[in-house]
């Protein structure tokens, strides 16, 4: 199957909805991260996130839930309500910065190494093995059978097993697969990559729409879209040895419409934020 084939079941001109805690993060990513230890008014974050389509009490209520979980902390200024960065939420974005800009989608790279990790956890533990799953996911892993997933590359996740409490439960191997492994097969019955690619082609058919349709949106809007769809994206991807892809892998072509926005919006973004945006110096 040819994945220029695959169908684009979204509306190119609307694209998905990201959620509001996709647009916050990348609101603060984009606008504070790089600022220094600032807290912004929430005001602003309010007037920032309905330019995307977020109503007040969706933001407040996605702040109160990021302050619940260590992502976020409050700092008030006389009548005003200020939220800042925790040491947590630097560790994500600090995370998604060097997956977008350093990484990239493509792993021209690969040196010819896996990382194994095995787990065992009780029946109960529902939670704690979806929280497993999740991470791992990110990291790059896939499930080679249900208890040993599998990651391209030399692969650090003790900080991920021990923030999880899941150490006693964990082991990890680093390895190369054995001549007699087809590797491209285990590729592809490990991995969904028709549904990996579909998503790049997606992402990519609707912003190549967007910069023929030309400028004079909101680039503030534009940005905080394109960078929160774009995580969305690349997180389920596992960076796969592209010499083990297919020739017409789309994640290339997504990665380069992706990195043009960018481009284009990032100083006229970072000009209208400091226009918009009333922070205070955290202490």
């Amino acid at each position: 199957m040819e994945y220029d084939d695959i169908p684009d079941t979204r509306d190119a001109s609307e694209g998905p909805q990201p959620r509001p805690q996709s647009l916050l993060l990348a609101f603060f990513g984009n606008h504070v991260l790089e600022e220094g230890d600032l807290c912004v008014y929430s005001g602003s974050i309010i007037d920032v996130l309905g330019r995307v389509g977020v109503g007040e009490q969706a933001v407040r209520s996605t702040l109160t839930r990021m302050v619940n979980r260590g992502l976020l902390r409050r700092r008030r200024e006389g009548r005003k309500m200020f939220f800042g960065l925790t040491l947590q939420a630097l560790r994500v974005l600090h995370d998604g910065r060097t997956r977008i800009w350093q990484q990239g989608a493509v792993n021209d790279d690969w040196d010819g190494s896996w990382t194994l990790l095995g787990f065992s956890l009780p029946d109960s533990w529902k939670r704690q093995r979806h929280d497993l799953r999740s991470r791992l996911t990110w990291s790059g892993f896939g499930a080679l059978y249900s208890g040993l997933w599998i990651a391209p590359g030399n692969v650090d996740v003790a900080a991920i097993v021990s923030e999880l409490g899941l150490t006693a439960h964990v082991k990890v191997f680093h390895a190369q697969a054995d001549e007699a492994t087809d590797i491209g097969l285990m590729v592809r019955d490990t991995w969904d990559l028709e549904s990996i690619a579909a998503r790049y082609v997606t992402f990519d058919k609707r912003w190549t729409a967007h910069l023929n349709a030309g400028s004079g949106d909101d680039p503030i809007a534009t940005r905080l879209r394109l960078v929160s769809e774009w995580l969305s994206t690349i997180r389920t991807d596992p960076r796969l040895p592209a010499r083990h892809l297919p020739p017409d892998w789309p994640a290339r072509a997504a990665q380069e419409t992706f990195r043009r926005i960018a481009e284009q919006t990032a100083q006229p973004a970072r000009q209208l934020a400091h226009e918009l945006l009333e922070t205070t110096p955290s202490r």
